[in-house]
């Protein structure tokens, strides 16, 4: 039976559900040291914020299959060495995104009437009215940089709030923008535009530190930041000095640099700063929703199904997975073909999508490709993952090309490669019921579906060729599911695709090319 790690604190509905195809081993508070003497035992570590997985507890970890966070970032996994090692791992892009953006939003509204301190007051014995005079956020205008899910809901109930929303993100469209009510503007506008900033981006090398001595002298005096995304976009010295020399009016701040925030300087800020300790996805409801989707994630994956949310298999989201599942499945098999064909070491595989396929993402099919391509070398080594680094290893080229006016079926695709047996080419398509078809092998026309076991042969067009094939295989007792032949022109050269019941016995495939008029022969098992 598989095995789980839970190394962070799960809501319990995660835990039933990884229960139903695993033991779950349930070991919080685990120093690194710990983490990685244990951690071969598994195939999936379950986590949150609290633990960090670097590169040692990856390397490590020998049977793990699947990584999963349960909330949005990954910044505390090893990413990279995930992939290089085929270890998927998955987060729960939406899971908190209502509890992130309602947070993000009491934060605004908190830091512009002074709520946290004025709570204090009174609690203190206080009724000091005039000291916490606020200012209203209508009409005002709210600056978000990212567009995402979270970002997308904050500019949403902002917009109902009557603010005027300014948004930056290179990767939203005009259109989206104008459907969320928001004016699409480069940074230096809205920067200097906007009376509240909130940040709703991952932090990456070029967005570490984008809120900086530079940046906010570009701002508002009265400008207010709200952070609810990650620690480390805001350089915290430089907001410290810009609050205290009154170049911006105050920061409302969830996340930091380093977590738990020690010795900081904003914490001497009084009223011009609320922090909070990372508290964004801290709802009952987000919670559950995060345990549910990452622990189903991972029992899919521990099942042999796909993940949903793969950060790490390019291009494969949870959308686009629905869509393209049966090409994927098109593409594994004809890559797993044409592999065994153009035989042992690869150099080059093309990937031509035609007709409809054109117009689709290309990426994950490309992706399944070459899964299939190395999927005889490498076995279980193989997955969505780390297909595209094995074969950067390996020397492999890739070529992607697409052509639209291929028309013989609303969508086919086409492979090449070339091995240490030749060069090899193969085109699929898939029928209306979902079913796969090749539909071409080495340029002749075929129209055989796919078996376990397949026997292909190049032998000149000539009468009794397929009856002594037919013949010999008889006198092996090896049963014959379907076959067909496919030829360009009459006595020419032409190839046969058959389906077999049974694996050809050792020395049959010799006594095959032995036959008159048989040019070569290959067996094939997918």
């Amino acid at each position: 039976m598989a095995k789980v790690l839970v190394s962070d604190p799960i809501d319990q509905v995660g835990i039933e559900i990884l229960s139903q195809v695993a033991q779950v081993d349930i070991k919080t508070g685990l120093p690194a040291e710990e983490l990685i003497k244990i951690i071969p035992e598994y195939d999936a570590l379950m986590l949150r914020s609290g633990t960090r997985v670097t590169q040692e507890i990856i390397e490590a970890g020998t049977q793990l299959k699947i990584i999963g966070r349960a909330g949005v970032g990954v910044d505390n996994i090893d990413v990279p060495a995930a992939t290089r090692q085929g270890i998927i791992v998955v987060n729960s892009p939406e899971g908190n995104t209502i509890a992130a953006a309602e947070h993000t939003l009491a934060m605004m509204l908190s830091l512009s009437r002074y709520i946290p301190d004025a709570n204090a007051s009174v609690k203190a014995g206080k009724w000091d009215r005039k000291s916490y005079i606020g200012s209203e956020v209508y009409k005002k205008t709210l600056g978000v940089i990212g567009l995402g899910k979270i970002g997308s809901h904050v500019a949403t109930v902002a917009k109902a709030m009557n603010m005027k929303i300014l948004a930056y993100d290179p990767f939203i469209s005009k259109e989206r923008a104008d459907r969320l009510g928001c004016t699409l503007v480069d940074l230096e506008f809205l920067f200097a535009e906007a009376d509240y900033i909130t940040l709703h981006i991952p932090k990456t090398p070029e967005t570490t530190h984008l809120i900086n001595a530079e940046t906010l002298a570009k701002m508002k005096p009265n400008v207010r930041i709200i952070n609810c995304a990650r620690g480390g976009i805001i350089d915290e010295e430089a907001l410290v000095e810009a609050i205290e020399s009154g170049k911006i009016a105050g920061a409302a701040l969830d996340v930091f640099e380093q977590e738990p925030l020690g010795e900081s300087r904003l914490r001497e800020l009084g009223s011009k700063v609320i922090l909070t300790p990372h508290l964004g996805a801290s709802t009952e409801e987000a919670q559950v929703n995060v345990a549910i989707d990452v622990a189903e994630q991972i029992r899919d994956v521990l099942l042999g199904l796909p993940a949903r949310s793969a950060v790490n298999i390019p291009g494969l989201t949870p959308d686009v997975m629905e869509k393209l599942r049966p090409y994927l499945r098109l593409a594994e098999t004809l890559g797993n073909l044409v592999g065994q064909l153009a035989g042992g070491r690869i150099e080059r595989l093309t990937v031509k999508l035609q007709g409809d396929l054109a117009e689709v993402n290309s990426q994950p099919i490309v992706i399944a490709s070459i899964k299939g391509l190395l999927s005889q070398a490498l076995r279980e080594r193989v997955n969505y993952v780390n297909a595209a680094i094995e074969a950067k290893e390996r020397g492999i080229r890739i070529i992607e090309t697409k052509d639209a006016s291929v028309r013989d079926y609303s969508g086919s695709l086409y492979l090449e490669a070339q091995g240490s047996m030749g060069e090899h080419s193969v085109t699929g398509a898939l029928l209306s019921n979902g079913e796969i078809r090749i539909t071409d092998l080495d340029d002749f026309p075929i129209n055989v579906p796919p078996s376990n076991n397949m026997l292909f042969t190049l032998h000149r067009d000539m009468p009794g060729i397929i009856g002594k094939i037919g013949s010999l295989l008889g006198s092996f007792n090896v049963n014959i599911a379907s076959m067909q032949v496919g030829r360009k022109i009459v006595r020419g050269d032409a190839v046969m695709a058959l389906s077999l019941d049974d694996p050809l016995p050792e020395g049959l495939l010799s006594e095959i090319t032995k036959v008159a008029g048989i040019r070569d022969a290959y067996t094939v098992k997918l």
